[in-house]
């Protein structure tokens, strides 16, 4: 059969490495894709663009596509799954309504607060003075959020006021974020340590992926700004079986359905981000309405089934996909571009990918293939990951394969994994 996987990214690069393996797949097609997903077994990347809908609609027709697998989250916002599904084409992605929980903070903050799903306290605003009113009643530090989409990068974390009325003042008149901060959500800054929640939701059926732990700071220690992510691992310490049953039973199973309360369809990967704090509760950061990034690379290095059996499954009247797990720790260190996430040089040569080991997987992300030379065109740039019978012999590995990679304005973070050692 014929799939056709929208995105560009490392997780895409990830999800086409998965697929490839299956012997039900006989091509992939990738719009657009990058340097890594034009090298695998299989694969195709198309010059048509995430967004372009139509495109990607008369292309799937006319190669035959029994299936679409859609990576980011704006040609789910946009609407891709409604139009696939007029096309009868089958699609693993929430509709536009669903995809709410992702493409507005204030709709998944209403939501929450709507089916007492735990989460932060929060105020949306769309007008200046009465944002600034309320950040001048709030407890530091606050969390700013743009409430559209801008790329992981329009959560603001502000230590006192003079910083968030800055952060208001260039979200909602400097426009930072464009479109995406013509509205803002203002949050408690909740403490503890993240967890990254994924599962495959089909209407009020709830699969869990494995368990995974996102680094969002860009520097060391978690320091530095809020970015797409820059590294991960999986499992996570954190998640026992007692966390992982009050995380279905307060969060998960009370969003699937008030989203079926709400007619909003819900097929595809959910993802909670959540804060666990120091009694062991968990509360929603984001809800994400696709895979993670970087999350998505060491899960997929675990995931021992056939990942298109799965997602076909999921189509079935009764769905029960069998997914099974590898006992491994697997770590991936996101390499990326000097100043990422603000404007970053682009079109250097990365030397070093033929020098990685056979048990390390080099993702790409910002990636191109240019006259043979795969070049850096992102501001996350690769996703070096690695297994390991641990979460130390994984980071290890991972950072020992990282080392051999290198372009003129690369960097990474040294210590991802390190918090999951302390546990």
């Amino acid at each position: 059969m014929n799939i056709l996987l929208i995105g560009s990214g490392g997780r895409e690069h990830a999800l086409a490495w998965k697929l490839q393996q299956s012997r039900f797949i006989e091509n992939i097609y990738v719009a657009p894709g990058n340097a890594g997903t034009a090298l695998e077994h299989k694969c195709k990347n198309i010059p048509i663009d995430a967004l372009e809908l139509e495109r990607l609609g008369e292309f799937a027709q006319q190669k035959n596509v029994e299936l679409v697998i859609v990576g980011p989250e704006d040609p789910l916002v946009m609407g891709i799954r409604d139009h696939f599904d007029t096309l009868n084409i089958k699609c693993f992605g929430p509709s536009a309504k669903a995809a709410q929980l992702e493409g507005s903070k204030a709709f998944a903050k209403d939501f929450m607060s709507k089916y007492k799903i735990p989460t932060a306290r929060y105020g949306t605003f769309n007008e200046l003075n009465n944002a600034v009113n309320y950040v001048k009643k709030s407890r530091f530090p606050v969390v700013i959020k743009a409430d559209g989409l801008a790329a992981g990068k329009g959560v603001l974390i502000c230590q006192n006021e003079v910083e968030a009325l800055t952060a208001l003042e260039e979200i909602l008149e400097v426009k930072r974020f464009g479109s995406a901060g013509n509205q803002v959500v203002i949050e408690e800054f909740l403490e503890g340590e993240e967890l990254s929640f994924i599962a495959i939701v089909v209407k009020n059926k709830i699969f869990p992926l494995a368990s995974s732990q996102d680094h969002k700071r860009r520097d060391d220690n978690d320091m530095g700004p809020n970015t797409g992510g820059m590294g991960a691992y999986s499992p996570s310490p954190l998640l026992d079986d007692d966390l992982n049953k009050r995380i279905m039973e307060k969060i998960m199973e009370p969003t699937a359905l008030g989203l079926i309360k709400e007619k909003a369809d819900f097929h595809g990967f959910l993802y909670a981000g959540l804060m666990i704090d120091k009694q062991g509760e968990p509360k929603v950061l984001e809800f994400n309405c696709r895979m993670g990034d970087p999350e998505t690379q060491p899960i997929l290095m675990r995931l021992k089934s056939d990942l298109a059996q799965i997602l076909l499954s999921t189509f079935e009247e009764n769905p029960e996909p069998v997914i099974k797990w590898s006992p491994d720790t697997a770590l991936g260190v996101v390499m990326a571009t000097k100043n990422y996430p603000y404007d970053y040089p682009k079109g250097q040569a990365i030397l070093g990918l033929e020098n990685t080991s056979d048990d390390a997987k080099v993702f790409h992300a910002g990636t191109k293939l240019i006259d043979n030379v795969v070049e850096a065109h992102g501001g996350r740039v690769l996703c070096v990951t690695s297994l390991g019978g641990n979460l130390k012999e994984a980071q290890t590995k991972a950072y020992k394969e990282a080392q051999k990679i290198k372009w003129q304005d690369c960097f990474f973070r040294s210590d991802i994994g390190s918090k999951g050692l302390k546990h």
